[in-house]
């Protein structure tokens, strides 16, 4: 088969498609003939080599897929050949006190497919049938294949870690990329009133369509001192920030007293300046989170399937051309999300 590899950390150009080995079905998975798959910023990480990463090369990224089942192993019991699924990332142990209590994210061998180990950016992927969902027939394979790991992440860090209200204010920043844009979907869903940045006028207009309530282009102003002009010096709620070192400081002081940060990752930079005075007097939270449990993932993939929560999907590119989609991520162009199709699929 062919696959999307890397044979070395670097830049766009270590990035490869071509032969690569057929999968083994354990007896414990299902082997997919993959559809589509959508880019997270973690494939730019893993790709670049963080220093938390040792993967064994040549890898295969890809935390986002969805295809039709060709084959299950024998302890399967969920799924059947022909049967339309989507892979859910996260990937826990089973039996750590946080597996037992419910809790796989906190588990204590916790690692996500693509990133720490082989992802589904091939024509074939063997993939746990626990990270599995069904995908009701109907449902576009682009959609399919790019929506769970970013809509399980914001439905988290909003509904569950942050507990947004219907009569709160959140900020969401960034609101173009994957986890920015599925984070303003589900606000507005909650009704909290909702705020967001971006960096072009079309950007913003799209956060508008998908439910924002006030844009801000952060390239001509200071989205914290516009937040306080535009509460009356309150702050919001909420703010979502996974842009990290750039807007820490800034997410802060945007922040209502008795606010809450929710952050799922750092794309500008992990290790921010703070503020703890701020953080103290004003008696803010600052909250962190990771994917979702398997309850979670199913009430908010549901709203996917029916149409509620819709994915922005700015282009959608051969397998073959993966170090183009690499770009579109990290020159943040367009909105949504970059989906990739096996070529032989087109």
């Amino acid at each position: 088969m062919d696959a999307v590899t890397f044979s070395a950390h670097g830049d766009r150009d270590v990035i490869e498609y071509g032969e690569y080995p057929d999968p083994t079905v354990g007896d414990d998975e299902v082997l997919v003939d993959v559809k589509a798959g959508a880019l997270n910023h973690l494939d730019v990480w893993t790709r670049g080599g963080l220093p938390t990463i040792d993967l064994e090369l040549p890898h295969v990224p890809g935390s986002d897929g969805a295809g039709v089942v060709e084959a299950v192993g024998d302890d399967v019991t969920r799924f059947d050949v022909g049967d339309r699924v989507a892979v859910t990332a996260g990937v826990s142990c089973g039996e750590c006190e946080f597996c037992r209590d419910g809790d796989p994210t906190r588990c204590v061998s916790y690692h996500i497919l693509g990133e720490h180990v082989p992802g589904v950016h091939a024509e074939q992927a063997a993939v746990p049938e626990d990270n599995l969902i069904p995908v009701p027939d109907g449902v576009d394979w682009t959609v399919a294949g790019s929506t769970s790991l970013v809509f399980q992440t914001a439905w988290r860090m909003l509904v569950d870690r942050a507990d947004l209200g219907p009569s709160e204010s959140i900020l969401v920043l960034g609101a173009s990329g994957g986890v920015g844009h599925a984070a303003v979907q589900i606000a507005d869903y909650v009704g909290a009133e909702v705020y967001a940045t971006g960096s072009t006028e079309a950007k913003l207009e799209a956060a508008r369509d998908y439910g924002a309530d006030h844009v801000c282009n952060y390239e001509d102003a200071n989205f914290a001192e516009w937040i306080r002009a535009e509460t009356g010096k309150r702050g919001v709620d909420v703010v979502v920030d996974h842009v990290g070192a750039a807007t820490w400081r800034d997410s802060i002081k945007s922040l209502a007293k008795g606010g809450r940060l929710v952050t799922c990752g750092g794309t500008s930079g992990p290790n921010p300046e703070t503020d703890i005075p701020r953080i103290f007097w004003n008696q803010l939270q600052i909250i962190g989170s990771t994917m979702a449990t398997p309850g979670q993932v199913d009430d908010v993939m549901e709203l996917v399937w029916d149409g509620t929560f819709e994915p922005a999907i700015r282009e959608v590119l051969p397998m073959s051309e993966t170090a183009r989609a690499h770009e579109l991520l990290e020159e943040r162009e367009g909105f949504g999300k970059v989906v990739v199709v096996p070529d032989s699929e087109l």
